[in-house]
């Protein structure tokens, strides 16, 4: 164990309370699911405490605990400040948070004007913050499944994994029946086209959640229910990529090869180029010696660099893997989820993901 963190497969962190611990939410439950409020409460409870299983986690109130300029502890032990800007784009990213802010006080119940506020706060590197102004949000409209979805996705950007499951999957209950919804760009690809949906953000990042707790069945689950709302080739490829390294993991590889049987090099990707090149390295179309030299201090470094490390290891190399991993957490590109996970590899008593022994479904 590293510090305050003891992760494995099936092991859990960050983030204490209940389920209910936000206003409203066990009222929506009841209104929402009048039937049958326990049975959809222990699904999710049961879930929760076996990937909690003997395993210890941060206290509730450590996010508490921290100093101004710190976001959060790494599962190392390390505190992580807001990430660098470029100053252009610190510039512009305060433009567009004034704005946000000026609308949300226009229309402080309205929940858009919220939920960009949280989102542009969160580009700045303000993450705790925005965790705030999404609960604030959760407390205002407890039945916007948007709410939960950026609110999860921030707390795996400040460790707070079981956290942001416990809001991903009530997400997930919200959505339930319903058609999904483009979800808006924040930052706008070169094409100005919107990628993401919300639907597909939820399960995309729920998967993530439990792949960094080390739950990888129900991390498989939530990003085969992804893969079945990728409607374009960049979620295909971004969700794709992390279908497998939890196959891999699971030691599922004739599965796992089949992910990559949709993927070819002419794929129109916009935004998720890392993932494609990545999915094309595990094909063999591409050689891991032509991917590696990144820069760890970009988000697309970052990235790369950790899918090579898991091919390594998943590969027998592991002393390759574990150099991978070390120089995703020399970078500076904290929250990326190709760091966060690096970290969470690294931060396990045996560095690197336990893989299974068999080699079929």
């Amino acid at each position: 164990m590293r510090n305050h963190e003891h992760l494995g497969r099936g092991g859990t962190n960050g983030g204490g309370g209940t389920f209910a611990e936000v206003d409203g939410e066990e009222s929506l439950r009841r209104r929402s699911f009048p039937f049958a409020p326990l049975r959809v409460r222990m699904t999710i409870i049961t879930s929760l405490l076996f990937a909690c299983a003997s395993v210890p986690v941060m206290p509730p109130d450590s996010e508490q605990m921290l100093p101004p300029d710190v976001e959060a502890i790494s599962l190392l032990g390390k505190p992580l400040s807001s990430p660098p800007l470029a100053a252009d784009v610190q510039k512009k990213r305060e433009e567009e948070l004034a704005q946000a802010q000026r609308d949300y006080d226009a229309s402080p119940n309205n929940a858009d004007a919220i939920i960009w506020l949280g989102r542009r706060t969160a580009y700045l590197g303000r993450y705790r913050e925005a965790i705030d102004i999404f609960t604030e949000g959760i407390r205002k409209h407890p039945d916007d499944a948007r709410m939960y979805r950026h609110r999860g996705h921030r707390y795996i950007t400040v460790r707070r994994f079981r956290d942001a499951v416990k809001d991903l999957e009530f997400a997930t209950l919200l959505i339930r029946g319903k058609p999904d919804e483009v979800e808006p760009d924040g930052q706008p690809n070169a094409r100005n086209i919107p990628l993401g949906s919300l639907q597909s953000n939820i399960f995309y990042h729920l998967g993530l959640a439990y792949y960094l707790l080390g739950d990888d069945e129900h991390a498989l689950t939530a990003y085969r229910q992804c893969l079945d709302r990728a409607k374009n080739p960049d979620r295909l490829v971004s969700t794709s990529h992390w279908t497998y390294m939890t196959l891999r993991r699971l030691g599922r590889i004739k599965e796992a090869d089949k992910v990559l049987e949709p993927i070819s090099i002419d794929l129109d990707v916009i935004e998720n180029i890392s993932y494609h090149k990545l999915l094309l390295m595990y094909g063999g179309e591409i050689a891991p010696e032509e991917l590696i030299k990144q820069d760890a201090n970009t988000t697309d470094g970052a990235t790369i660099l950790y899918g090579i490390a898991n091919w390594y290891f998943y590969n027998g190399q592991s002393d390759r893997a574990q150099a991978l991993w070390q120089k995703v957490l020399d970078g500076q590109q904290w929250a990326a989820f190709g760091y966060i996970a690096a970290e969470a590899d690294v931060a396990r008593p045996s560095p690197g993901p336990a893989l299974r022994d068999h080699t079929s479904p």
